[in-house]
């Protein structure tokens, strides 16, 4: 089909466009626009019109960026209006494809895009490796009930039930590091970028990744890495403002939910009505924290058998504030101590990465109806240079009973700062602590571990001050 005849075209369709403007109020959680505007219905464009063959064998690259640049095109063409490329049943092997303006990809159910396994496959400079890469791109996204599988189990140099020994493709000189793999999905400095009904599947490094994007909707998304592979993340927001993520189910190796800043600050972050498990952190602030966040609502999000629940790794200098966990119900347990994290339902902690780096602060964080059951207590680590501020846990359960055969007894200060210490286990650990206000908690003691867990509450005057506790309550439990 020429380009002529397809720009004919948009002439003849009209109705509603996907992308009415998200208007981001915090803390609404709603994904939906605010208000809607009537435009022309989006052109759909088959990748198989474009000889993309399907088979799972040849390589549709090329057909397959041939349609989104004609979709580009098109939605140009059609002053604002969006253009859908469309991939039917099938399975679609392919390099790094770019995923440009206007354009909305259309994985169908039963359909799949494979991503290539070798270097070749990806563009020289690492930071695009991607399977689906948009760059500078307006009014993009991802739908249609279908995969986008990364292939991720054939990076795997050794597989391990504690840990797997992965692929580095840092011994070809293209990158430094052990975590020399291609991500799943890039956003990178993209504005109104919506994903919704889709599978992300098999990732070899992180899945569906943000940098510095502004309007975001992520919602009906199943997101799934292998367990024992290190570095596949869910969703990692760097550096990126006004972003929803709701009705997501995450289950992978390592960090669920992970915002970041590494060159500018992060605020207005809303995540609700998710799954999540992992054996790392279900939700984590940092470790990269260079710049500020600000502004974050973390809701009705169950997390369920992780290693670490809800947790802040401050190590570069940025500040934290006005942050709310609510709702919650949280299991933890622990995993081989390879993996970061000591089963905390929560973990909240600054210090210095190195001798080059300096401590950011943190303040106002709310956790409200949180319900924990953990094998580990609550860990609140400030440090001499960045103290942690108004903290409040009101209306909070926690239930602490062994489940597993690793042992207990240490303090994970990684990345950085102390590392593992030696430290017998309590309720909640404090250190460099300047407000905290516990109203409304309930903490339970497994009977037959209570020789070693019979300290609630560890800290010492003279780095923890101004502690207020308002109906609180810690005794024994029966099972």
């Amino acid at each position: 089909m020429s380009k002529i005849s397809l720009l004919s075209l948009v002439q003849l369709f009209s109705s509603i466009s996907i992308f009415s403007p998200f208007i981001q109020s915090h803390p609404s959680t709603s994904p939906f626009p605010s208000r809607t505007t009537i435009q022309r219905r989006p052109l759909t464009l088959s990748v198989a019109d474009f000889g993309a063959t399907g088979d799972g064998v040849h390589y549709d690259t090329v057909q397959i960026q041939a349609a989104i640049d004609a979709c580009s095109d098109i939605s140009a063409t059609a002053c604002g209006g969006s253009c859908r490329v469309v991939f039917p049943p099938g399975t679609y092997l392919t390099a790094t494809v770019f995923l440009k303006s206007g354009v909305v990809l259309e994985i169908l159910k039963n359909a799949t895009i494979l991503g290539g396994t070798r270097l070749e496959d990806y563009p020289v400079e690492e930071s695009r490796w991607y399977v689906v890469v948009a760059e500078d791109a307006v009014d993009v996204g991802i739908t249609g009930g279908g995969e986008i599988n990364g292939q991720g189990l054939k990076f795997v140099k050794r597989f391990d039930e504690k840990k797997n020994v992965m692929v580095s493709w840092n011994q070809t000189g293209a990158c430094l590091g052990d975590e020399c793999r291609p991500r799943l999905v890039g956003f990178l400095r993209c504005k109104n970028v919506r994903v919704w009904n889709v599978n992300l599947t098999e990732p070899a490094y992180w899945c569906l990744h943000l940098v510095q994007c502004d309007n975001t909707s992520i919602h009906d998304v199943s997101i799934y890495g292998d367990f024992n592979t290190p570095n596949n993340d869910g969703i990692d927001i760097d550096d990126s403002n006004n972003t929803v993520i709701t009705r997501c189910n995450i289950n992978t190796g390592d960090d669920a939910i992970c915002p970041k800043t590494y060159n500018g600050p992060l605020y207005n972050l809303t995540a609700t009505n998710c799954w999540i498990r992992t054996k790392s952190s279900a939700i984590k602030l940092g470790s990269a924290s260079w710049f500020d966040f600000k502004g974050l609502v973390f809701d009705n999000i169950d997390i369920v058998n992780s290693h670490r629940g809800l947790g802040l790794q401050i190590r570069d200098g940025g500040n934290v504030s006005d942050i709310t966990f609510s709702n919650m119900n949280i299991s933890t347990r622990y995993y081989d101590p390879s993996w970061w994290g000591r089963a905390e339902p929560v973990y909240v902690t600054t210090c210095p990465r190195d001798s080059k780096s300096k401590a950011g602060s943190i303040s106002n964080l709310l956790f409200v109806n949180i319900t924990a059951t953990s094998e580990n207590g609550i860990f609140l680590s400030g440090s001499k240079g960045g103290v942690l501020r108004n903290l409040r846990f009101v209306n909070v359960n926690l239930t602490y009973r062994r489940t597993t055969n690793y042992a207990d007894g240490l303090i994970d200060y990684r990345p950085g700062c102390q590392g593992l210490v030696n430290h017998s286990t309590a309720g909640i650990v404090m250190e460099h602590v300047e407000g905290i206000e516990v109203e409304n908690v309930n903490m339970r003691w497994s009977e037959e571990q209570s020789g070693k867990w019979n300290n609630p509450l560890d800290f010492r005057p003279a780095t923890v001050n101004n502690i207020s506790l308002i109906n609180f309550y810690s005794g024994l439990y029966k099972q």
